[in-house]
């Protein structure tokens, strides 16, 4: 039987923890390195039971609030990759495990992406879904907007903006689930708006504290996968980052958008669960440095 283990750590005076969902001892078939799940600001160590499900008979399944997220204590004021990188490190490093599978998501995949850059030798295989590479300028004046509701107490006018402009709503582009996932995307910046201190904070540092995304990457295992109808990052944007790591694959999943890992989280699910146990997901290795995205490959 699994067991859950909440773990609390602490970085530069910051308190945070990591759960973990042990991997049954009579489980069969496969097993693979403990898999560290890092998602966007509203998913924290709770916010993951598909991939609890689909990947606990495989490996120990670490999920984390980490500084500025959940229930853990906020970011100090400036650039935050540091801190958070460390505090990663420091989840590995308690964990006892020479190696994670690390699964980055919105969010959550630059400080994925970051951690696997400067600690190559501690990640087995990267995994990064709905990658942020570049968020435009009308996105960014929207946001904005955003902020001036919530300065304002309008918090349900935020969480309609927030559900809209993280999802397709164009009606000739079909997502599964599209209502049920705009509903629960909505309710969930409510609940954190009432819940969370992080939730204000988080918006800005997004705004403001761009993630570097360039540089590449060699050495890791690496997926990059998109909802094809995307409309935070477009999947184009998305392969030409995949194509800076070496030997990385990239695939889109059909009828999703950002929000994939809710409007198709049994495929999203699957698809990290095969890579993470070396099983073939899709389309040949991403040719680095392409200039000239190709057709993206699809489940």
């Amino acid at each position: 039987m699994s067991e859950e283990i909440i773990r609390p750590l602490s970085v530069g005076g910051m308190r945070y923890a990591y759960r973990v969902l042990t991997r049954p001892e009579d489980a069969g078939g496969p097993a693979t390195e403990p898999v560290l799940v890092i998602g966007g600001a509203l998913q924290g160590m709770f916010g993951w039971p598909q991939m609890d499900e689909r990947l606990g008979p495989l490996a120990d399944v670490v999920t984390a609030d980490l500084p500025g997220m959940g229930t853990a204590d906020p970011l100090p004021a400036g650039p935050s990759a540091g801190v958070l990188r460390e505090a990663v490190l420091r989840i590995v490093d308690d964990l006892g495990a020479p190696k994670v599978n690390l699964f980055g998501f919105s969010y959550g995949t630059a400080i994925a992406f970051d951690f696997a850059r400067h600690h190559p030798h501690r990640v087995a295989r990267l995994a990064l879904g709905g990658v942020p590479v570049h968020i435009g300028a009308d996105q960014r004046e929207g946001w904005l907007r955003a902020v001036d509701l919530l300065a304002g107490g309008d918090r349900e006018g935020f969480a309609a903006f927030a559900a809209d402009a993280l999802m397709c709503l164009d009606p000739e582009r079909p997502v599964h689930r599209r209502e049920l996932a705009r509903r629960y995307v909505r309710r969930s910046f409510l609940h954190a708006l009432t819940h969370s201190p992080h939730v204000s904070d988080s918006l800005q540092r997004a705004l403001t504290d761009r993630r570097d995304f360039s540089g590449g990457l060699s050495g890791v295992p690496a997926l990059v996968f998109a909802g094809e109808h995307d409309t935070v990052t477009s999947p184009e944007r998305q392969r030409e980052f995949a194509a800076t790591i070496e030997g990385s694959r990239f695939l889109t999943i059909g009828e999703s958008d950002h929000w994939v890992v809710l409007e198709r989280a049994d495929d999203v699910a699957e698809l990290v669960a095969r890579f993470f146990t070396d099983l073939p997901v899709g389309p040949p290795a991403v040719p680095r440095q392409q200039t000239t995205p190709a057709p993206a490959g699809r489940t």
